[in-house]
């Protein structure tokens, strides 16, 4: 038998071991901690690192699964943490199943049915956001996704591929996720060239500032190249004028792509607070947030695949796509900047077939409802404070009950009820304020789940005054 094979008997023991051990794990998962209890750094090394064995254990090398998972940090029902969905079971199992089919999806012929499952995934995202008729790929996340539609815009309004780029100015709000200063870094534009545009008082992008900049930087001989336009801000979820910005791009010729990493999916749910995002070029959607995936599985959209070709497209001989089939001749590496890609869109185009697309939009309607009702019991606790509109899911407040320092106040706070483990929430700086922040992006969440982000903040705000 090869070194590195096992026998169908020993990988079915070795499945049913893992079949036990997740199966206990989320039945369990409801009553864990929101963060494990002994996680510190000298703990995780001692327990996790070592030596590398020269010879395998065999079958008890998985023994210390159980430790992993209990050193992990869980997808409880009141994990409000970060913009990061909740592991889907079935959406677990398709990770598992692409894995061991372990198809390289970077065109038809190198796995013809995990391309085809893409690119229906692909239409079928792109409906659900009002995007019909765009193509696109899945990625790895959002930052990739944001990535690839900022060169693509490069390339339309200022090809650098060639020569090098030659300048071209991005502009985003303040609030733009920290993403797109990385991609104009490596995209060879410079910092200096993504333009920050103030927000409003729900921290949206000022339409009128955006004008203003795209006209101050036409007349000093620049050339303006695209607008990026947020559809969920990290922090608090605003939503920009998506079709005032559209408006703008079409006068002024520009590329607009919109960051909807974290919000664009609640289209499913409130297509209202959406409109004019179908106008966009480009679009960058995560299924590992709001449709509650597995990560890895981010999604880039875009209008016109000639301009993702035009970006991407540079094969050598070994990859050339031989037939002249629309289907088999298909090469996401053509619109793409991978090449190698794992088999994403299994988890998806299972979990959807499984629990239909209703079952998605009514659990974001009901996470978009928590939000409400924790923004309604913040503003009726006189020791709390709303620090911003809730716009979808995101939820930003603080504890005033003392005098002092309010900032390092809120921050103690966070830690001690992260400590605690009944509820994980994270923080934001808001108007240059610390900030609470509950982002209730988790399919299992309930309302007692909410209603303990504000007791718990209570009883560790009351202590913490007593001190």
């Amino acid at each position: 038998m090869p070194r590195l094979d096992v026998t169908p008997e020993q990988f079915r023991q070795l499945a049913l071991q893992v079949t036990e051990l997740t199966t206990d794990y989320l039945h369990k998962l409801p009553t864990l901690a929101s963060f494990p209890q002994a996680a510190n750094g000298k703990v995780t090394e001692v327990m996790f690192g070592g030596d590398m064995p020269e010879t395998g254990v065999g079958a008890s090398a998985f023994d210390a699964l159980a430790d992993v998972f209990a050193m992990s940090r869980p997808n409880v029902p009141g994990f409000f943490g970060y913009v990061f969905g909740s592991g889907e079971p079935v959406g677990a199992l398709g990770d598992f199943a692409a894995s061991v089919v372990n198809q390289n999806v970077t065109a038809w012929r190198s796995g013809p049915a995990a391309a085809s499952i893409e690119r229906t995934v692909v239409r079928w995202l792109a409906e659900s956001v009002g995007c019909a008729g765009f193509a696109g790929s899945l990625t790895g996340g959002g930052s990739s996704a944001n990535l690839m539609a900022l060169c693509m815009a490069r390339e339309a309004r200022c090809p650098a591929n060639e020569d090098g780029a030659q300048g071209g100015l991005i502009y985003a709000s303040t609030e733009a996720h920290m993403s797109m200063p990385k991609a104009v870094a490596l995209l060879g534009l410079g910092r200096r060239n993504l333009r920050t545009i103030p927000v409003d008082e729900r921290f949206r992008m000022k339409i009128d500032a955006l004008e203003e900049a795209v006209r101050h930087d036409l007349k000093q001989g620049l050339i303006p190249m695209a607008v990026v336009a947020t559809a969920g801000t990290v922090a608090t979820g605003s939503i920009d004028p998506l079709d005032e910005i559209a408006d703008l791009c079409q006068r002024h010729g520009l590329w607009m792509h919109v960051d909807g990493a974290y919000g664009a999916l609640a289209a499913l749910a409130a297509p209202e607070k959406f409109c004019g995002m179908g106008r966009c070029d480009s679009i960058s959607l995560d299924p590992h947030k709001w449709l509650y995936q597995p990560a890895d599985c981010g999604c880039l959209l875009y209008r016109d695949a000639a301009a993702a070709r035009k970006a991407f497209s540079f094969s050598g001989d070994y990859a050339r796509v031989l037939s002249d089939d629309p289907i088999e001749g298909f090469a996401f590496f053509e619109e793409s900047m991978e090449l190698s890609r794992r088999f994403r869109a299994l988890k998806i185009w299972l979990s959807l077939r499984y629990h239909g697309m209703r079952a998605f939009r009514e659990s974001i309607a009901e996470n978009m409802r928590l939000a409400q009702a924790l923004k309604q019991a913040i503003e009726a606790e006189p020791k709390l404070e709303l620090m911003a509109p809730v716009e979808l899911s995101a939820v930003c407040f603080r504890y005033v009950a003392s005098a002092g320092d309010l900032d390092a106040l809120n921050s103690r706070l966070l830690k001690e009820v992260i400590r605690r483990g009944r509820v994980f929430i994270s923080n934001a700086t808001i108007g240059g304020k610390f900030a609470l922040r509950a982002c209730i992006v988790n399919h299992r969440s309930t309302e007692a789940d909410v209603k303990a982000v504000v007791s718990e903040l209570l009883t560790v705000g009351e202590n913490a005054t007593k001190e």
